[in-house]
C-alpha cells in the first residue's frame, strides 16, 4: 500500500472514530438533559413531588363535592392574592358601529377602585328576549399593543394586526362570527394589553428610551417596536407585582370576573346562559374564569392545557402572567378547570404546539376525564386534538361554536 493511500485510510478511520464518539456523546447528553433547567431539575422535581395537588377532586376522602369546591376555590383565591377595593361599574359607551348582523359597542367600565378597562360589546340584531352570551378572552402572542382587537373586527386594521389574525385565527375574528350566530359577546382588554397597556412615558427614562429609539412613522413598525418594549418590561413588571404582594394572574382573573358583572348588567343577556372562550393566554384566562366563577355555565379552552409536572420538565417559558406561587401544592392546572365541574368543558389541543408537549396535554385530559367520570358527567367533558401549530383555526372555531350552541342554546 502506498504511503498516500495508507494516510488516506488512516484519516478516514480517525474521522469515523471522532464522528462515532461525538454521536454517542450527544446521545448520552440528550438522555441526561431531561429538563430546560438541566441539573437543577432533579432538586426542583423532588421538591414539587413532595406534596402536590392536595386539593384535587381526585384526592382521597372526597365526600362532599360542594365542600371540596368551596375549599379549593377559597385556596385559589388566596393564592391569586388580588382583592382590590371594589367600585361601581359606571359603564360608558365610547363608540357605536353598525356591522353586518350585529352592533359593535366600544365600552368602558371600572374593574375596581383603581383600574378601568375597555371592551367590545357585540349585540346581535333583532333580539326579542335575553340571549346567550360569551366572554371572548384575547391571547398574548407577544402582541401587547392590542388586546380585544386580536379577535374582534376593527376598521382600518394595520398590516401587522391582519397578519397576526391570519396566523393565529386563519384570518377570522371569531368574536364577530359568534355575534352573527346570535350570541351577545364581550371582549375585554386584560391588564397590560390594549386600553390597559403600559405607557412608555410613565416608565423610567432608560426603559422608555428602548421604545422611542425604535419608534417609526410606519404604523406596523411602530407597533412592533412597542411590542418589543413591552415584552422586555414583563420582567420588572412581574417583580414589582410580586413585591406588592399579589400575582399577575390574580389581577387578570379579577378583571375577567368583573366582565361577568358587566354582562349581567345588560338587559340583552340571559344570566343563566353565559360561557367563556379563549386561545393561549385567553385559554388560561378561560380556565380560571370557568373554574372560579359559577356564573359561567360552559367553558372552551384552546391551546393551553397541560400539567405542571410536564412544565417542570420543559416549556416553562411562558409569559410571567401565568405563574402563581405555591399553586401546584394545592391545585394543578387541570384541577383549576375542574372547579366548575360537572358543567360542560371543551379543551382543544394543537399537536404541533411548541409551547406544550403532547404528554402534558394528554395528562391534563386524563385528569379532567377522571374527574368528570367520577362526578357521573363524562359526556360533559370533551378534549379534541388538531394537527396544527399553536392557533385557533377555523375548524377549531367551528367546533367551539357547536359546543357553545349545544350548551347555551
Amino acid at each position: 500500500m502506498s504511503k498516500a493511500n495508507f494516510l488516506s485510510a488512516s484519516g478516514i478511520r480517525i474521522i469515523f472514530t471522532v464522528i462515532l464518539f461525538s454521536t454517542i456523546s450527544i446521545a448520552c447528553y440528550a438522555q441526561q438533559q431531561t429538563s430546560d433547567v438541566g441539573n437543577f431539575y432533579p432538586t426542583l422535581d423532588a421538591y414539587a413531588a413532595k406534596e402536590n395537588s392536595s386539593l384535587s377532586y381526585l384526592g382521597k376522602g372526597r365526600k362532599s363535592t360542594k365542600k371540596w369546591r368551596k375549599e379549593a376555590k377559597g385556596k385559589l383565591q388566596e393564592l391569586l392574592a388580588f382583592n382590590p377595593a371594589p367600585a361601581p361599574l359606571n359603564p360608558q359607551i365610547l363608540e357605536t358601529t353598525k356591522r353586518d348582523g350585529y352592533t359593535q359597542y366600544l365600552v368602558k367600565y371600572n374593574l375596581n377602585a383603581l383600574q378601568q378597562t375597555e371592551a367590545y360589546l357585540l349585540i346581535p340584531d333583532n333580539l326579542t328576549k335575553p340571549a346567550p352570551a360569551v366572554i371572548a378572552l384575547h391571547d398574548h402572542g407577544g402582541f401587547y399593543f392590542y388586546g380585544k382587537e386580536k379577535h374582534t373586527l376593527i376598521n382600518n386594521q394595520p398590516v401587522i394586526l391582519k397578519d397576526y389574525i391570519q396566523n393565529l385565527y386563519e384570518g377570522r375574528t371569531y368574536a364577530d362570527e359568534l355575534a352573527k350566530r346570535g350570541f351577545v359577546v364581550l371582549c375585554p382588554d386584560a391588564v397590560y394589553f390594549g386600553s390597559q397597556k403600559l405607557d412608555p412615558v410613565q416608565t423610567s427614562p432608560n426603559n422608555a428610551k428602548a421604545y422611542y429609539n425604535n419608534a417609526s412613522e410606519d404604523e406596523s413598525e411602530d407597533i412592533k417596536a412597542y411590542n418589543k418594549f413591552a415584552s422586555a418590561q414583563e420582567v420588572p413588571m412581574n417583580k414589582t407585582i410580586l413585591t406588592a404582594g399579589t400575582t399577575w394572574l390574580g389581577i387578570i382573573a379579577q378583571g375577567d370576573r368583573v366582565a361577568v358583572d358587566y354582562l349581567l348588567s345588560r338587559p340583552e343577556v340571559d344570566p343563566e346562559r353565559i360561557g367563556s372562550i379563549g386561545l393561549s393566554l385567553g385559554g388560561l384566562r378561560s380556565t380560571y374564569l370557568f373554574g372560579l366563577d359559577s356564573r359561567i355555565k360552559t367553558g372552551v379552552v384552546a391551546a393551553f392545557s397541560t400539567t405542571y409536572q410536564h412544565m417542570l420538565k420543559e416549556h416553562a417559558r411562558h409569559t410571567w402572567m401565568m405563574y402563581v406561587p405555591q399553586q401546584y401544592e394545592f391545585l394543578d392546572l387541570p384541577d383549576v378547570a375542574s372547579l366548575n365541574a360537572p358543567r360542560p368543558l371543551l379543551v382543544m389541543n394543537c399537536k404541533q404546539d411548541k409551547l406544550f408537549n403532547i404528554e402534558g396535554m394528554q395528562a391534563a385530559e386524563q385528569k379532567l376525564n377522571s374527574i368528570y367520570t367520577h362526578m357521573g358527567a363524562a359526556g360533559k367533558f370533551k378534549c379534541n386534538y388538531y394537527d396544527v401549530p399553536h392557533s385557533m383555526t377555523i375548524r377549531m372555531q367551528e367546533d367551539a361554536f357547536a359546543w357553545l350552541e349545544k350548551w347555551l342554546k
